[in-house]
């Protein structure tokens, strides 16, 4: 028994000093096709279109058409809000303890009073335009082919 036991730590003892042997190069060679590095550019140049320009922020006017601390009656504007006016996008707001409603990305003032007076006949509380950051959709290359002669 003893023997059998002496024999296998003495092969275990020899099966550690065969890997000292080996050395070691820390250096790896990698082949790829240059391909690859033009589907990733591709890639990003996709990725930045569709999602960090997709909302770029800047200055201008929302229309506040709901405040309350009654968060029924500020989902129920909301669902008005979007059968009266479905091109309006409205932010739901809950800044403790206020349900904020608000409206529209307008950049310029005169816009946002023109649906001003067509919500007020909708929410007759009143809407109100607050200048605030908006999100605005990046504006495309307008890059026509045009035909060679």
């Amino acid at each position: 028994m003893k023997s059998l036991l002496l024999s296998l730590v003495c092969l275990g003892s020899l099966s550690l000093f065969a890997q000292q042997g080996i050395t070691d190069t820390s250096s790896v060679i990698v082949h790829k096709d240059p391909r690859v590095d033009l589907l990733i550019k591709k890639q990003a140049e996709i990725n930045e279109e569709t999602t960090r320009n997709a909302r770029k922020v800047a200055r201008g006017f929302r229309l506040l058409v709901v405040n309350t601390n009654n968060r029924e009656e500020a989902i129920s504007a909301k669902t008005k809000l979007y059968q009266y006016f479905p091109e309006l996008k409205s932010y739901l707001i809950y800044q403790s303890p206020y349900f904020k409603l608000k409206a529209g990305n307008f950049k310029e003032k005169k816009d946002a009073e023109n649906y001003q007076q067509r919500l007020n006949k909708v929410f007759p509380k009143g809407v109100f335009i607050m200048s605030d950051l908006i999100e605005v959709k990046p504006e495309k290359d307008n890059e026509e082919i045009k035909p060679t002669p």
